[in-house]
């Protein structure tokens, strides 16, 4: 752990997480490395009352404590900003910067690594991964991974995988319906959900073709009309049948046929040029001695030597000779061919003004003939949806029939699952409802299905009952159950979801409000189980839920004489300060006798449990 730095030269996302005063963290008492990786450093600056501070996180269970007001929260609200959470301005310090910074261990073979790469991250010298976060007073809000600057989405997506939260505010949420059917679906397992999904493909398919019905329906004369006018924009460019790119070929043609007298002329001159009048007739023009002859002549008069050069020159002047005399050919060609045509130049005059019209009616201004085409194409496919005639629509109406079968059949498949997964679901959360002092009470599912209104996620209406004990009626539990019960049946619920969850970093943020006496020691010994398969973080109250704790920091509040403020400090206890925090936690004076000797009770209770 780390009290209190200063470094403003540096801004937190232009180093990695340093080591600063550094408080030594108590020796681990589990695994040595999680199996899904770990968080081993954190660093926040300029958030709340945090000034300047450094955790070095272990493996196992790490339990956060301190007065309240303290800034315990601080340390989860890091968290859930370094790994993309929403940046609250008001948090910032007067510094005008907030930052966090986070070294991630992982395991060769994680899929995390994969998706940095992605996004241009690149792992530090020690292997790790780090993350940084930072956040103006103005609200503006940076991400780094890797040594990269990303899109706070970016990490967002990865802390789907590397880090879960919960907090009162998940309690709260769970106490929805529609969570308590998530949580279900959840339970039931990935096949299940995967036929959720299919579920709701279904649906939307099937809604689509009720709401194209519908509207084929409702707007039939609007869209009749929509269609005719469609249709006379295709039958109008069907008839000219234009080809892509014609408009180009008939403004070349067309300025050949209206120049051709020109076009001759010049060909012809030049092809005298280059071969001569070989009909004798000049035309009154003297061109002197023609290319050819010349070339032919030059390549005569060094063909008898035998210097190298000379004779690869005579070479080249050969090659000319054979050019000449094929561009002459070409030219000849071409004259032959080109012949003053006015019916034909009217001809391709009148199909341009054709394509022209189509442009000025169907295209947008500078697309010209691959506009009409464009619309062509769109309006065949917009075709397909306004056809209101009684075969189109009892064709479409067989189509949402049909559709309507399959989501039922999905439907029917959805609630079975359910109806299935209730049952253990409901047994799992009792069993843990009974080690948090609750041995009476009895947990159920309610599963209203109504097949005639199915929604995206099926037929069923989903709600938590509890029954607190023998003889109390099963209610609602957010309705049936007390401030510290419904704590507790909340807790159940996720120790039974965390087992299976991989994420390799769970925060508890004061889950354990309104609980006490024996339930608070079994809430302790369940996080510490989950540690053993997790890097587990817990924002506690509870002196019993402190004592299971393998690392145990404590968050203190002081003024900062020197800065006129109130700064918070945090350290990592052991052995007697760790005793004294656990009886200050007990009797609220930490160098009470009674109060310490409780202490270590708790201390020699949890070791024996964790053993």
């Amino acid at each position: 752990m780390a009290t209190r730095t200063a470094r403003p030269d540096q801004r937190p996302e232009q180093r990695a997480p340093r080591a600063a005063k550094r408080a030594a963290p108590a020796p681990p008492a589990g695994p040595a490395t999680a199996p899904h990786g770990a968080l081993t450093e954190l660093h926040i600056r300029g958030l709340g009352s945090i000034d300047d501070v450094t955790l070095e996180l272990g493996p196992g269970l790490t339990v956060v404590t301190g007065e309240t007001g303290a800034g315990k929260t601080m340390v989860v609200t890091g968290l859930t900003l370094l790994f993309g959470g929403r940046a609250d301005p008001g948090r910032v310090r007067a510094n005008g910067r907030a930052g966090v910074e986070g070294r991630l261990v992982l395991p060769p073979d994680s899929p995390i690594w994969a998706r940095a790469a992605d996004a241009g991250a690149e792992p530090d010298e020690d292997g790790s991964l780090i993350l940084a976060r930072t956040v103006s007073a103005e609200g503006r809000s940076r991400a780094h991974l890797g040594g990269r600057s990303v899109p706070v989405g970016v990490v967002a997506e990865l802390a789907e995988d590397l880090l879960a939260v919960h907090g009162q505010t998940d309690q709260l949420r769970l106490t929805r319906p529609a969570e308590q059917r998530r949580a279900l679906d959840r339970y039931a397992g990935p096949a299940h959900l995967a036929l959720v999904e299919q579920h709701r493909a279904a649906h939307a398919a099937w809604r689509a073709l009720a709401d194209d019905l519908d509207r084929r329906r409702g707007q039939a004369r609007e869209l009749a009309q929509t269609a005719d006018v469609l249709r006379h924009g295709l039958e109008e460019i069907s008839a000219l049948a234009p080809e892509p790119g014609e408009d180009e070929a008939l403004d070349t043609l067309a300025k050949r046929l209206g120049d051709a007298d020109a076009l001759r002329a010049a060909a012809d001159a030049a092809r005298l040029a280059l071969v001569g009048d070989v009909t004798g007739d000049l035309g009154g023009a003297d061109l002197g001695q023609d290319a050819s002859s010349s070339l032919a002549a030059a390549e005569r008069a060094l063909a008898g030597s035998d210097d190298p050069t000379l004779v690869l020159l005579a070479q080249d002047l050969a090659d000319a000779v054979a050019v000449v005399s094929d561009v002459s050919v070409q030219l000849a060609g071409y004259v032959a061919d080109l012949e003053a045509d006015p019916a034909r130049l009217a001809e391709v005059l009148d199909r341009r003004a054709a394509i022209t019209a189509l442009v000025r009616k169907y295209a947008e201004p500078g697309e010209g003939l691959a506009g009409v085409l464009a619309w062509a194409a769109d309006a065949e496919a917009r075709l397909s949806q306004l056809d209101v005639s009684d075969e189109a629509l009892e064709a479409l109406q067989a189509q949402r029939d049909a559709a309507r079968e399959e989501l039922a059949t999905l439907s029917t498949r959805v609630t079975e699952g359910r109806r299935a997964a209730a049952e253990g679901f409901a047994a799992e959360v009792g069993t843990e409802l009974a080690g948090l002092a609750m041995k009476s009470a009895q947990v159920s599912f309610r599963i209203d299905t109504d097949p005639g209104r199915p929604g995206p996620d099926g037929a069923d209406e989903v709600a938590l009952l509890l029954s607190p004990h023998p003889g109390a009626p099963a209610r609602p539990v957010h309705k049936g159950a007390s401030g510290g019960e419904l704590s507790r049946v909340m807790l159940a619920i996720e120790v039974v979801f965390a087992g299976a969850d991989p994420v390799p970093v769970m925060v508890f943020d004061e889950v354990d409000a309104g609980v006490g006496g024996q339930a608070a020691g079994e809430i302790g010994r369940r996080l510490a189980r989950l540690a053993q398969e997790h890097q587990v973080v817990v924002v506690t109250h509870l002196a019993q839920v402190a004592a299971f704790a393998d690392t145990h920091v404590v968050v203190d509040k002081s003024p900062d004489t020197a800065q006129g403020v109130t700064a918070t400090d945090i350290r990592a206890v052991r052995d007697e300060d760790r005793v004294r925090e656990l009886a200050r936690m007990l009797s609220g004076l930490a160098d009470s006798d009674t109060g310490q000797a409780h202490a270590r009770e708790l201390l020699a209770v949890a070791a024996e449990a964790r053993a």
